[in-house]
């Protein structure tokens, strides 16, 4: 089965160094690393001479904002083009445990969408990361099923789909066509991606030992830097599906007096 790995990245450049590295110690190698550039012509060059050798595509910004569906769209043009079987996504903060690959592979079947296990990682030490150690650094994000090395759970909630990680056959991809390039900015196109899959009848599996680690960055809760780009996306995928997805973040902006929900036209807007 030859393999791509994609990832999506516009910054982050140290977070992105440090997932090459550890596709690097991989216990199987990608046969194909794929890299997006979102408007972030330096990326070339940081990747460059390294192991893996990474392909890097360049897209520009859509309307000020980070295309993130048209980005992973591109990558999977890429890579099926150079014959990939199997597509694995994982976001430019994750670093892949040496099993990530393997696991997948071995749990893939057309008609599934793969997700693996991430944990959160602390800020990393003085000397960067032990990359042969992540496993002993956090757990597994408790909000998502962790099963153990060599087993899956089937039947997944679609909700719950994650695109930090992720993984399906190229035949399951042309089956969900892709993600939906109306996205644009942070939030959403995921949920949108695995509504689209769930109406197409592809199951959600999660895969125990396809561990990815998340590399700590400064961040926001909720995430106050997206709330533009959460209405806009929300509204979207609420005239697609009929629900809003990011409710939750959607009743926290609210408590801090940044959106309003319009009852009448069920609408959230900006105060």
């Amino acid at each position: 089965m030859r393999t791509a790995v994609i990832t999506i990245a516009a910054g982050r450049h140290p977070h992105l160094l440090v997932q090459q590295d550890g596709l690097a110690r991989s216990s199987r190698a990608p046969d194909h690393y794929v890299v997006v550039s979102m408007a972030d012509p330096a990326i070339q060059d940081v990747v460059a001479d390294r192991n893996p050798a990474a392909d890097v595509i360049s897209l520009p910004l859509e309307g000020g904002r980070l295309p993130l569906a048209a980005a992973r769209n591109a990558g999977a043009a890429r890579a099926l083009a150079a014959g990939a079987d199997l597509l694995v996504f994982l976001d430019v903060d994750c670093v892949p445990g040496p099993s990530l690959l393997d696991g997948y592979a071995r749990a893939a079947q057309d008609g599934a969408l793969l997700c693996g296990t991430v944990a959160y990682l602390p800020p990393p030490p003085a000397h960067g990361y032990p990359l042969d150690d992540l496993a002993g650094m956090a757990p597994p994000h408790p909000a998502r099923p962790a099963p153990a090395t060599g087993h899956v759970v089937r039947g997944g909630d679609p909700r719950l789909f994650w695109s930090l990680s992720f993984a399906l056959t190229a035949s399951t991809w042309n089956r969900i066509g892709g993600f939906c390039e109306d996205y644009t900015g942070y939030g959403a196109e995921d949920t949108d991606y695995a509504s689209c899959a769930a109406r197409l009848g592809v199951d959600l599996w999660w895969v125990g030992g396809a561990p990815a680690y998340h590399q700590h960055h400064p961040t926001q809760h909720p995430p106050v830097q997206h709330v533009d780009d959460i209405i806009r996306n929300g509204a979207l995928y609420r005239a697609r599906w009929g629900t809003w997805p990011m409710e939750g973040w959607l009743h926290d902006f609210e408590e801090r007096g940044l959106v309003r929900y319009v009852p009448a036209t069920d609408t959230w807007c900006r105060r």
